[in-house]
This record gives structure tokens, C-alpha cells and sequence, in this order.
């Protein structure tokens, strides 16, 4: 049973409401005992008679505008959170049909669509913490990635310079040998020059 605060307030609330103003929805909205709308008809979100279409519509741009889903789960959850609070709100709404002019209250739908409102406040915070805790971990294994795609670049930075040490290496060796070759070649020169130079000064015989 409520208190007599929440009765207080949601008889202000009810006063406040943008709910159903013609006969045509009211006659609706008085129906809700038996079909309230705040269950999903076969697994299906549907708008009331009474509700603004429009409205619904912009309540969902406004959300996608806000958590920019990226994923089509992101986007499946960014939906369901414009429909949770949107069933809130009706729940909240039909609230005020509970209170007739005699200042009788049918607290037994009043009961119910206080836990229907209760019910869509926690499946949209759910929807909400869902969304949160996807992008975390997938930030996480992004971060994760770009971690061992550093490693991996650090290890490659390293094996490439170890084989630019290698190579330099091999090029000293190369040049110091080439010099020695060089030098080594150019005492044959000397000597083969020497020895041709002897012979030509040796007067023959």
C-alpha cells in the first residue's frame, strides 16, 4: 500500500501531467486497467493512442545524440533505454487515473503502476550500466591491443637494430680487410716494381 506521501505526490503529479486531454483519450487511458501498455505486447514496444508518436521519436534522437552507439548493440541498448523511460513515465502518468473525483483512490492499480514504474526506472539504469561496461571492456582490450602493438613495434625496432649493428659490422670487417688487401696489393706493386728496376739496372753479361 502506498504512503500517504507518494499518494500526495503523485496526486500532483497528476495534476502536472501532459497525458490524455480529449474524451477520445481518456476513454483509452480509463482502459488501462485491463491493457495498461506497460508490458511488452509479445515482446514488442507499441505507443499508446493517446501518446505522441513525435515525441517518442525525438526522445530516441536525443538519446543516439547523447551515447553516439557505434555497435548495432550499442544501438539495441540505446533503444531500450528510450523505451524503459518512456514506460516510466507512462506508469507515472496513469498514476493520476487512480484517484477519482470523490477523493476515492484505487490503491490496487496505484500499487501496480508504482512497481511498473519502479520496474522501467531500474531496466533503464540496467540498460544504462550495460552500455557503460561495453565500452569499458572494449576500451580495455583496445587499450590492450595497443599495448602489444607497441611491444611488438619496440620488439621489431630492436631486432632492426641489432641487424643494423650486425651489418655495420659486417662493413667494417669488409673495409678493414679491403684496406688490407689494398695495402697487401699495393707492396706487390713495390716489389714487383723493385725487383723490375734491378733487373734493368744489372748490365748483362
Amino acid at each position: 500500500m502506498s504512503t500517504q506521501a507518494q499518494v500526495a505526490a503523485n496526486r500532483a503529479n497528476s495534476q502536472l501531467s501532459t497525458g490524455p486531454r480529449t474524451e477520445e483519450g481518456k476513454a483509452a487511458s480509463s482502459r488501462n486497467h485491463t491493457s495498461h501498455g506497460l508490458t511488452y505486447n509479445g515482446g514488442m514496444f507499441v505507443l499508446l493512442p493517446w501518446e505522441s508518436a513525435k515525441e517518442y521519436d525525438q526522445l530516441v534522437v536525443d538519446l543516439k545524440s547523447e551515447h553516439r552507439p557505434i555497435s548495432r548493440t550499442e544501438m539495441i541498448l540505446v533503444e531500450r533505454m528510450a523505451q524503459h523511460h518512456w514506460l516510466r513515465n507512462r506508469a507515472g502518468l496513469l498514476q493520476g487515473n487512480c484517484f477519482a473525483d470523490d477523493g476515492s483512490i484505487d490503491e490496487k492499480r496505484l500499487a501496480l503502476y508504482l512497481r511498473y514504474q519502479t520496474t522501467h526506472e531500474r531496466a533503464f539504469h540496467k540498460c544504462l550500466n550495460d552500455l557503460l561496461k561495453l565500452r569499458a571492456e572494449k576500451r580495455k582490450a583496445e587499450i590492450g591491443f595497443e599495448s602489444q602493438k607497441r611491444k611488438q613495434e619496440e620488439h621489431t625496432r630492436k631486432q632492426e637494430q641489432h641487424r643494423m649493428k650486425q651489418d655495420h659490422h659486417k662493413w667494417a670487417v669488409a673495409l678493414s680487410e679491403a684496406k688490407v688487401y689494398h695495402q697487401q696489393t699495393l707492396t706487390a706493386r713495390q716489389e714487383r716494381l723493385a725487383d723490375t728496376a734491378h733487373l734493368l739496372a744489372t748490365p748483362l753479361s
